[in-house]
């Protein structure tokens, strides 16, 4: 229930200052109907101050709210972020100033999950290679019905292992499961907690698994989790997927591992610097067939954007 009358909650004045990560095919009208909403496509840093002035709420999915910009504007109640990390947002300052900071948690879980299991089905069936066999005429040249000169191996009975066990690494070990995929994880947090899946040391995770999938934030304990010394442990026939963070896995020793062979493939949604840099080892790959990129789009099923306008618009009301 809002701690605010609903008169009062009509003279909320609120701010979106990167509404483009949303999407146009998403209505901001749970979020509208609760003041004035004004909305920016995205906002660069030296703009935020002017922007957020005389503004109640403010919500942000990747500008940096800090102590300048808090100060700033006295009519300050509340800070969304229109996302589950809050590292753009200054949490102690804001503490200090009384201004809560509000994020949306589990908005994302179904849609992650599902992507995860698009890279893993695409690298272990090998769909880039047969799309473009047959595409390419290569099948219509052929003299065989069928192409079994790439061969691809079944889920059922191979191993996952699952480099953080929240949320989205449960619900995946949940589908693996259907797969008929035997489960095991490594706790990034070093805290055992969980009574249906082994915990494992990294070193026996990377060297038993079949395909590895991360799921868990960057912080001191995760950053550069992955370097080459442990992609040189995986199982050389083996996927590593990042639903994570960039920089769990060193992007450059990921690059080098896969031109060089020391594993099979590899399916990467998140970066160190987003949007990738035109530049980045990722781009420069001999082998790029063995890379499956996409533009961190794990979170953002249409469903998933709606809810998370939901759960923004629940924050609101809290205030």
């Amino acid at each position: 229930m809002s701690g605010l009358k609903h008169e009062d909650m009509q003279k909320l004045k609120i701010v979106f200052l990167d509404s483009a990560t949303i999407g146009d095919d998403v209505s901001l009208q749970p979020i509208s109907s609760l003041g004035e909403l004004t909305t920016y496509s995205s906002t660069a840093l030296e703009e935020v101050v002017e922007r957020i002035s005389g503004y109640d709420v403010v919500i942000t999915n990747k500008v940096w709210v800090g102590e300048r910009e808090i100060d700033s504007n006295p009519a300050l109640k509340l800070i969304c972020v229109a996302a589950t990390g809050m590292n753009n947002v200054d949490l102690a300052y804001a503490a200090s100033k009384n201004i809560p900071v509000r994020n949306a948690v589990n908005y994302s879980t179904e849609s992650v999950a599902q992507v995860t299991f698009m890279h893993i089905l695409n690298l272990v069936g090998k769909a880039p290679y047969f799309d473009n066999a047959v595409k390419s005429g290569h099948y219509s040249a052929a003299g065989s019905f069928t192409d079994v000169t790439n061969p691809f191996y079944e889920l059922k009975g191979k191993c996952l292992g699952i480099i953080g066990l929240g949320n989205i690494g449960s619900r995946v070990a949940q589908i693996a499961e259907v797969f008929g995929m035997q489960v095991s994880y490594f706790p990034t947090s070093g805290k055992v907690h969980s009574d249906r899946y082994p915990a494992k040391e990294l070193g026996e995770l990377l060297t038993e698994s079949d395909v590895i999938t991360i799921h868990a934030p960057l912080n001191e304990r995760t950053k550069d989790l992955i370097t080459l010394k442990e992609l040189k442990a995986m199982n050389p026939k083996g996927y590593i997927v990042n639903m994570g963070r960039g920089g769990i896995i060193n992007e450059a020793d990921l690059a080098t591992a896969l031109d060089e062979g020391i594993i099979a493939g590899a399916a990467v949604d998140v970066f160190t610097k987003e949007p990738l840099p035109a530049d980045h080892p990722y781009l420069k790959m001999k082998k790029r067939d063995k890379l499956l990129l996409t533009p961190h789009i794990g979170w953002a099923s249409k469903e998933a954007r709606e809810l998370l306008v939901a759960m923004i618009a629940d924050n609101i009301k809290s205030i």
